[in-house]
């Protein structure tokens, strides 16, 4: 059995969504695409694939091996491309994950003016605000906010983003415009636990931080929910500078307490930094580091 052939079928077959499709599309018998990937679950002693008859899917052992097979046909592919001399077109797909609002706002247009000039890089986007390991996820690049852990990933800084305290004109014509963080005492407040506790905000005093406990009025589990509650006017909300950055514009929600303002969090791309790196991931590294860095550039004032 010829190992990276049977890796080249079972991919087919993912791809195509069932063995019959990927028979066709690789001109091959279908007993012997069948074969081929029993073959391959003899061989590893697992299932890769659930078959019913409407409909196939991986096994979780068949996702981690699958997209291990993709990495390894890629490299193997770019190693002779460059062993015969041929100038290498990076190809493949990449895996890419964001925060929610920072990939909306920042992250799509690049992605989108980065496909238009790789036509053979296909790109999967995952926005979510919870941090996603890569190696786990099957992830080729990560953009993180916040300071990183030490770790065996290879960080590219794209700078930094303010967390600013914002509420609607008509709350502080109401409940008064904080002075100092101690203020916050007599305030509601509107937390999401992606960034900060409910019980406390962190401010910088002097060349410090101090702890300010808040009372939390609501608390939700998005930053585009709570900055909708604040613009209705329920109270004070502690954000990133982008994700309100509209609201600021529009001038529903004004910024307070900016002479207090904790420092900027980093904004990185990570990687594995696996050698060499394949071309689609350097391509992709080459391509948004520049555009990255100069949107995020006027946040920091």
């Amino acid at each position: 059995m010829s190992r990276l052939e049977s890796m080249s079928v079972l991919i087919a077959v993912v791809d195509a969504g069932s063995l019959s499709a990927a028979a066709r599309r690789l001109g091959m018998p279908l007993a012997t695409v069948s074969r081929k990937v029993a073959e391959l679950e003899s061989h590893l002693k697992t299932r890769l694939l659930h078959r019913t008859t409407r409909q196939l899917s991986l096994t979780d052992a068949g996702s981690s091996y699958v997209a291990a097979c993709r990495r390894i046909i890629e490299e193997i592919g770019e190693a002779e491309r460059a062993a015969t001399g041929e100038s290498a077109m990076p190809k493949g797909e990449l895996v890419l994950t964001a925060p929610v609002v920072f990939g909306r706002l920042h992250v799509l247009p690049v992605v989108a003016e980065f496909l238009a000039q790789y036509p053979e890089i296909d790109v999967s986007l995952v926005l979510t605000d919870r941090v996603v390991h890569l190696m786990d996820e099957h992830a080729d690049v990560a953009l993180r906010i916040g300071d990183l852990p030490d770790c065996a990933l290879v960080a590219i800084g794209m700078g930094a983003v303010r967390r600013v305290v914002c509420a609607s004109p008509g709350y502080l014509d109401a409940h008064g415009v904080p002075v100092t963080p101690q203020d916050l005492v007599g305030h509601a407040c509107i937390t999401f636990e992606v960034l900060a506790s409910r019980r406390a905000w962190v401010f910088r005093s002097g060349r410090s931080e101090q702890s300010v406990r808040i009372r939390s009025r609501l608390a939700v589990n998005t930053a585009e929910a709570a900055i909708s509650v604040a613009v209705l006017g329920v109270g004070l909300v502690r954000v990133l500078s982008y994700q309100v950055a509209q609201a600021l514009q529009d001038d529903t929600l004004r910024v307070v307490l900016g002479d207090f303002e904790a420092a900027p969090l980093p904004v990185s791309l990570v990687h594995q930094g696996q050698t060499p790196l394949p071309l689609k991931l350097r391509a992709f590294l080459d391509f948004a580091t520049p555009r990255l860095r100069a949107r995020i550039a006027p946040d920091i004032r």
